[in-house]
């Protein structure tokens, strides 16, 4: 009878517990982060600042940790289709290779007919990695998904433990050259999200228009925008585009993203325990008004045991 007694009392203070919390014990997932602070020191910001939600569940924060000096792997992943001056960009791609930092590795790709052609694959030798960037192939480059390119390339990404900062910077026009529909709802476009979020890569992507009669099609280049706009969102990046003609010069964007670098975290909290494997929606965001924090719009949660 006392232990079953105490069996009892245990178990009702485990619940009480529980519910007094309202949280129950979750998957932990890891995200990068990017804080775009408006005036206020964002080296302040802790665990407590950033607010996760699932759904609608509130969900644990258990790290907010500054990327400094952090190794990463970076993928320049190029339309070969690519049409509207982009030869004239390729004096700035190198530049940008050769102001990473030097515990970057860097890797060039480019993509065609649904497929990832690697360049140059990881390295710390950046000067190599420019090297390799060469003429887009325009007429003959045939892509018809850049998004199964993304794919693509993923698979073949040498993932190491060791790397928690992965990035993707697309260059392409984002039309979906297979159709499958729009967004959100595109199944291309979807599958290369999924690919980008299940491997905790951010993608940042450069709009630039295509080669030939795609690349002047007025509905067809704000669908691409809009894909490129969805896959950035929901990975965690950034779309850079000035209306639908070609940048003159790409060298902005390119400064851009080596700020946000400098600005990034690795957030970790506890998802809501799944039965199946599976993407999940979540909104976060900075508790601060001051704060606002580029995340992304998915997580992938691994099955409970």
């Amino acid at each position: 009878m006392r232990r079953k007694c105490g069996f009892v009392l245990l178990l009702a203070g485990t619940l009480g517990l529980y519910g007094a919390n309202n949280v129950p014990p979750g998957t932990p997932v890891s995200v990068l982060v990017t804080v775009e602070s408006k005036g206020e020191n964002s080296s302040t910001l802790s665990k407590d600042d950033v607010l996760v939600k699932e759904d609608r569940d509130s969900r644990p924060v258990t790290e907010f940790r500054r990327l400094d000096g952090t190794s990463s792997q970076i993928l320049l992943l190029i339309d070969d289709s690519a049409g509207g001056g982009f030869d004239t960009q390729i004096s700035d791609i190198k530049k940008f290779i050769l102001a990473l930092p030097a515990n970057a590795e860097v890797g060039v790709g480019y993509m065609r007919n649904g497929m990832s052609q690697i360049a140059s694959d990881f390295t710390l030798d950046h000067s190599k990695a420019a090297n390799s960037v060469r003429l887009a192939m325009g007429s003959g480059g045939g892509d018809v998904s850049p998004y199964d390119s993304l794919t693509d390339a993923i698979k073949k990404w040498p993932m190491k433990d060791s790397v928690v900062r992965r990035e993707v910077v697309m260059i392409s026009s984002g039309i979906e050259g297979l159709g499958g529909g729009f967004p959100p709802d595109n199944p291309y476009v979807n599958a290369g999200i999924a690919s980008a979020v299940k491997a905790g890569i951010l993608v940042y992507a450069i709009y630039n228009p295509g080669y030939g009669h795609l690349g002047h099609s007025l509905w067809r280049a704000t669908e691409g925008q809009n894909f490129l706009s969805q896959l950035t969102d929901e990975t965690g990046g950034e779309l850079y585009l000035i209306g639908f003609g070609s940048a003159v010069s790409f060298e902005p964007y390119f400064t851009d993203i080596l700020k946000r670098q400098s600005e990034q975290y690795v957030l970790t909290f506890e998802a809501r325990p799944e039965k199946k494997s599976g993407m999940e929606a979540v909104k976060i965001r900075a508790a601060s008004r001051g704060v606002s924090l580029a995340a992304p719009d998915k997580i992938y949660v691994k099955a409970g045991l």
